[in-house]
């Protein structure tokens, strides 16, 4: 799918940045013994790593439905930003771990005037890679490309608090660094649950369309009397409609039958991000079905 290949190609572009960024944080990290650099060279390399879990995920929701898939795999995109979300609970982690470390074990930092500059040149690639990939996750309705820009957020946030490590190490104030880490932990952690409940949403088939909407679209169809049974799940760009209509027990089978694509299309027509309904179409009894 055309989409899919888009998304990908996003992904991969991203992959190429994240894995720059980590090796100029890791590498002067070692060399001037900050923890601060070195934590958030891997925590880069996890972005790095989550683009890898996107690039399979993407390519696996992009195969077309089967015998096992009849809906199709799109939903393995939203498994894959549950790694995503992981991956950020981890991250939160290993900043709690360090500032622990911090804490309670004395070490000397080496701040110079490239420390300032790698941070300042990292942050603002990570700045744009969040950016690009939230405009994208928004045009082609992608929830990882989503997921990823938040997880890719959380990146910039611990850059902002290296740099504050950093000035205030050089200012003789090294507890601000631990203040600092532990603010940012709880904006991780927030958007960690973000993504799982966006996650959750789409696995546990929550109502996409209010009912009220469809039944109003199908309310203008001539000769339809009426609707119920109507349920929508999936995700916003992939929407599953099904509803039972109500026509005169004189409709043919044949009119009966183009009613029900007047219903499809007119739905369609109102909701883009509608891809398949599925229309059972009953009998109109007065008595039976009142308003």
């Amino acid at each position: 799918m055309q989409k899919f290949s888009k998304v990908r190609r996003v992904l991969f572009y991203t992959l190429i940045l994240n894995m720059a960024v980590a090796a100029a944080k890791i590498l002067y990290g070692y060399k001037t013994d900050s923890i601060s650099m070195l934590s958030d060279g891997f925590h880069s390399l996890f972005d790095g790593t989550s683009n890898v879990v996107g690039l399979v995920g993407v390519w696996v929701a992009s195969h077309p439905p089967d015998e096992n898939h009849p809906y199709g795999h799109r939903k393995y995109e939203t498994l894959s930003t549950i790694a995503i979300a992981a991956l950020i609970f981890v991250t939160g982690i290993e900043i709690l771990k360090k500032v622990y470390h911090g804490l309670t074990v004395a070490h000397n930092i080496e701040v110079t005037s490239l420390s300032y500059g790698i941070m300042a040149v990292t942050l603002l690639i990570n700045i744009g890679v969040m950016l690009y990939e939230r405009k994208k996750g928004r045009e082609l309705k992608s929830d990882f490309l989503l997921a990823d820009a938040m997880h890719t957020a959380t990146d910039i946030y611990v850059s902002v608090s290296v740099i504050i490590s950093l000035i205030a190490v050089k200012m003789g104030y090294p507890l601000i660094d631990a203040v600092v880490a532990l603010i940012i932990v709880v904006f991780i952690a927030k958007m960690g649950f973000e993504i799982l409940k966006s996650a959750a949403d789409v696995l546990t088939d929550t109502a996409q369309i209010s009912q009220d909407e469809i039944r109003m679209i199908v309310s203008k169809i001539k000769d339809i009397q009426g609707c119920h049974g109507i349920r929508t799940r999936g995700k916003e760009g992939a929407v599953h409609v099904d509803l039972h209509i109500l026509v005169h027990p004189d409709v043919t089978t044949g009119d009966a039958h183009e009613l029900a694509h007047s219903v499809e299309d007119a739905i369609k027509k109102e909701f883009p991000s509608v891809i398949d309904v599925v229309i059972h179409t009953e009998p109109y009894n007065k008595s039976k079905h009142k308003e």
